[in-house]
């Protein structure tokens, strides 16, 4: 159901519909986001990956990108430090420095797309953007439809609660609730387990990060499967809550992510990421928003 709708969306020759799409996703996001209100969307499934993995443009990005001098990248609009918007409204974050430095290496210049976590993959697969610089871990569903860059940045998920709350695993889980960034890599690996354990864990889902970490302040939820940045931001802003991690769920660096069998895409942004690292480059950015060097495993790959 959900191939067709995006087919109908987008058949080709119709670039017009596509806009409209785009405009109805950035208006809606955009009107939940003002609101400030905390409604889980728990009744709406995730967008299963493999429903758009045929409807991908056929032809590299990079031919487009030279031809233009623009590259498309999606980027968080509400991670920090990966991705926010500056008091002055605009984009900033490690993602956005990461989108410029590729774009720079590519000799192009950078639009930076900010995307929710869920239609990253499908703003990538539809042509919407070029690539996705978006605090984007690999897991096997994605793998199947979309290519990955070397790593650039650390990143593991956990799963976050008050003291009380007495889990060590997904399995302790069973009876309780969790919330999660709807779409996002915690949802799909919360959510598998779930299903192969056969556990009675109410999971959910909240538009963006934001929303998902105030479920949790609030009451809304037990528990949230989080970034460790987003938890480290929320453990800082909340010390009365007293909110601790309780276990990893995945440990997963962020890659940036191309459409499937974009080989000359993929071949210069890994050929742009070693220079940054060698060149000690990425590792000031890294200082610079995370404040702290890049892991080893990261900067010597």
């Amino acid at each position: 159901m959900v191939a067709d709708l995006l087919r109908a969306m987008f058949p080709k020759g119709l670039p017009r519909m596509a806009a409209l799409f785009c405009l109805s996703l950035f208006l809606t996001v955009g009107i939940a986001a003002c609101s400030g209100e905390e409604s889980a969307t728990s009744s709406v499934e995730p967008l299963q990956l493999e429903d758009i993995a045929n409807i991908a443009p056929a032809e590299s990005a990079l031919a487009t990108i030279e031809s233009t001098g623009k590259v498309r990248v999606a980027v968080p609009a509400d991670f920090p430090p990966f991705g926010f918007v500056s008091p002055r409204m605009q984009p900033i974050g490690y993602d956005i420095e990461m989108a410029r430095a590729i774009a720079e290496g590519l000799g192009a210049d950078a639009e930076v797309i900010p995307v929710v976590g869920n239609y990253r993959i499908p703003f990538l697969q539809t042509g919407r953007v070029d690539m996705i610089i978006s605090s984007l871990g690999k897991n096997e569903e994605r793998d199947l439809i979309i290519d990955f860059s070397e790593a650039y940045a650390p990143f593991f998920s956990g799963v976050y609660g008050s003291p009380d709350l007495t889990i060590k695993s997904i399995e302790d889980l069973d009876g309780y609730s969790i919330g999660v960034a709807q779409g996002a890599l915690e949802d799909l690996e919360v959510s598998r387990l779930v299903e192969e354990g056969g556990f009675d864990v109410d999971i959910k889902r909240y538009a963006n990060n934001s929303l998902t970490a105030s479920a949790l302040v609030s009451g809304q939820v037990n528990a949230i499967a989080t970034g460790n940045v987003v938890a480290a931001r929320l453990i800082q802003d909340n010390p009365d809550q007293q909110i601790e991690s309780k276990f990893i769920l995945k440990d997963s660096p962020c890659y940036v992510g191309v459409r499937e069998n974009d080989q000359p895409l993929l071949e210069e942004v890994n050929a742009i990421i070693a220079d940054l690292k060698q060149s000690g480059r990425l590792n000031e950015m890294s200082v610079t928003w995370f404040g702290e060097p890049l892991p080893e495993d990261i900067a010597s790959t």
